[in-house]
């Protein structure tokens, strides 16, 4: 199990929406890192008014926010028109050279930072390896979509370890209610 535990987040939870940010600040976190594609928008697609305003929300709450991305910087920063937030491209996750590029951006420790992704193979391993805490969000999908790809059958395979190992659980606060909104 100790292998697998490097594929499991700090937390799980269905949206980006679900988490309570606020708790989290409160808590001492002061640094996040997004996952665009699959996290925040369907992949390809541009920032949402709701994407905007909860980077607007963030900054207002106090968090310094970074973007870490395996897209190309045409896409990032289309992604990224009317967000005032700086990034890391072709991050090459789980290489953990990004997110230790995106810590320096922010300025925070690992401690005290969160990456938010959507992938287990790229976001939550990358974090994982790079000692910073985790939310695995559910990824975003269109309900006409019926197939899910073979990393993605694998990730439910992970889950499903993961719900049984209970000391993996919940590690960013101890109680998951502590962060979902």
């Amino acid at each position: 199990m100790n292998v697998l535990r490097a594929l499991f987040p700090h937390e799980y939870v269905g949206g980006v929406a679900s988490i309570d940010f606020e708790k989290l600040y409160r808590i001492g976190y002061r640094g996040l890192i997004f996952d665009i594609d699959n996290t925040l928008v369907h992949h390809g697609e541009d920032a949402t008014d709701e994407v905007r305003d909860l980077f607007t929300r963030l900054d207002g709450i106090g968090f310094k926010t970074v973007v870490l991305t395996d897209n190309s910087e045409a896409r990032t920063r289309r992604f990224l028109t009317n967000i005032d937030c700086p990034y890391v491209c072709g991050a090459n996750k789980p290489d953990t050279r990004g997110f230790l590029e995106a810590l320096s951006i922010l300025g925070t420790q690992r401690e005290e930072t969160i990456v938010i992704g959507d992938q287990i193979f790229r976001d939550i391993l990358g974090a994982n390896r790079s000692g910073i805490p985790s939310i695995l969000v559910e990824y975003l999908r269109y309900e006409s979509e019926t197939k899910s790809g073979i990393r993605r059958s694998v990730e439910k395979v992970v889950l499903r370890l993961y719900a049984l190992d209970k000391r993996s659980q919940h590690r960013l606060v101890g109680v998951y209610e502590e962060i979902v909104g």
